[in-house]
């Protein structure tokens, strides 16, 4: 048994609870007992959380968390990644993936090309199509219209339904300047106006790209050109008010330090409580909304009408569509063949330890994705144990980020995902995008 001093704030007896046990540092009593008692964590908690050297302690609550709400369920989906162009009019620090037009390896699908991925999603089972592309300074609006109702209609005429998840906030914004509705005056009116054509043309939901870490001396270095965070945070709070539900991710390990990772994530719960408002939460005192105050049901069974226990919901009728944020997706910079690849990136442990702390700030965000991609399938299995909830799905292309090395192929199967989840000891669940779970009758499926 191991001996510290008194000084170092450690102990070698544990302290017993739902949320785990104080293996060493006394310290996370405080922050532990928070947990267990559904209220929000502080930014001076999230150092700590970031500081101690007890990581186990750390990711034994996040687990606790992730019990709490989702029990042994641990999800995946059938999906298929189709990133329409490279070509970019931003030149980000720690990108590898963006083109210049006529640059060799440039490319920009054609909707010929659209509908054949689409053909090979809905043969592969897929219930989901994400696209997401570069800033393409030379296409027309109509090209983004058009690329949604292709999938949608390809997929209808094959006798599916494929939900498209597409466009990142940095995107959203593109396409209202290139279609002359971004006033700086009133940016949020132009916000609105694209957000309504996409929808219409069968946009499901946005994924959670380009928010990298919401700080200006982060942004200034590393990807000056991009939307800040107050517009990022804008076209999710539009998308929200327009029933589209929205994901959201942290770029880290790069030039950011520990405490913009905190204030990041405190950026987006507090997005997420006015977004759960507009759905029916009640906030408890101070404005919070958490999902681990006893008897909160998850914002899914709420939008979707089966929500059991109606204490925390406001008294007053609930909106027929409200949006809100599924899922913080925390993605590890890769250096190799950006600018700044002379940075090593994070280590296994700094991208366990961030996951966990993500799932103990943000309390009111029901899932955290460990994304297998950018993970690796292992790592992501360590996860499921520290925090997330999900894996992601079966991807095929990605082109973004290459792990090692790997080639944009990147695909596994249902039967390996499946296998994954089940060896880190929870059971596999089957996703649609929205969260509700999937029964499949061979590549045929519906939502349960």
């Amino acid at each position: 048994m191991a001996t510290v001093t008194a000084a170092s704030g450690l102990m070698d007896a544990p302290a017993e609870g739902r949320f785990g046990r104080g293996h060493r540092d006394r310290r996370l009593d405080a922050v532990r007992e928070k947990v267990e008692a559904g209220e929000r964590l502080s930014l001076a908690d999230g150092e700590l959380l970031y500081a101690t050297p007890d990581i186990w302690g750390v990711c034994e609550m996040a687990d606790g968390v992730r019990r709490l709400l989702h029990g042994d369920a641990a999800y995946y989906n059938v999906n298929r990644h189709l990133n329409y162009s490279n070509v970019c009019a931003l030149s980000c620090k720690f990108c590898e993936f963006y083109r210049k037009q006529g640059d060799e390896g440039a490319y920009t699908r054609d909707l010929e090309y659209v509908k054949e991925e689409v053909r090979k999603a809905v043969a592969g089972g897929a219930t989901e199509m994400h696209s997401v592309g570069g800033l393409h300074p030379y296409l027309p609006f109509e090209y983004y219209t058009d690329l949604v109702r292709t999938i949608r209609e390809t997929a209808r005429g094959l006798g599916s339904e494929l939900h498209v998840k597409a466009f990142t906030a940095v995107e959203i914004v593109h396409l209202a300047k290139i279609a002359r509705v971004y006033k700086a005056a009133d940016r949020v009116a132009g916000i609105r106006w694209v957000l309504e054509r996409l929808k219409e043309a069968g946009l499901g939901s946005l994924p959670g790209g380009g928010a990298e870490v919401f700080d200006d001396r982060v942004h200034d270095e590393a990807y000056k050109g991009k939307i800040r965070s107050d517009v990022w945070l804008d076209v999710h709070r539009v998308a929200h008010e327009l029933g589209l539900n929205t994901n959201a991710t942290i770029l880290y390990g790069h030039i950011e330090e520990r405490r913009e990772r905190l204030v990041h994530m405190d950026m987006l719960r507090r997005a997420q409580d006015e977004a759960l408002s507009r759905l029916g939460y009640s906030a408890a005192e101070g404005g919070a909304t958490t999902l681990t105050r006893p008897g909160t049901p998850l914002p899914e069974h709420v939008a979707f009408g089966s929500a059991s226990a109606p204490l925390p919901i406001a008294q007053s009728p609930l909106p027929s569509s409200a949006g809100y944020f599924q899922t913080i997706i925390p993605l590890p910079f890769f250096p190799d063949g950006s600018e700044l690849e002379h940075l090593p990136g994070p280590a296994g442990l700094e991208n366990l330890r961030t996951l966990a702390v993500s799932r103990l700030m943000l309390d009111n965000f029901p899932h955290v994705k460990a994304f297998w991609i950018m993970q690796t399938l292992p790592m992501a299995q360590l996860m499921l144990q520290s925090g997330a909830d999900d894996i992601d799905g079966t991807v095929v292309w990605y082109d973004i980020t290459k792990v090692g090395g790997t080639s944009t192929h990147q695909e596994v199967n249902v039967w390996t995902l499946q296998k994954a989840i089940r060896e880190a000891g929870f059971e596999p669940i089957e996703r649609d995008t929205l969260y509700r779970r999937v029964i499949r009758d061979g590549n045929a499926w519906h939502v349960e």
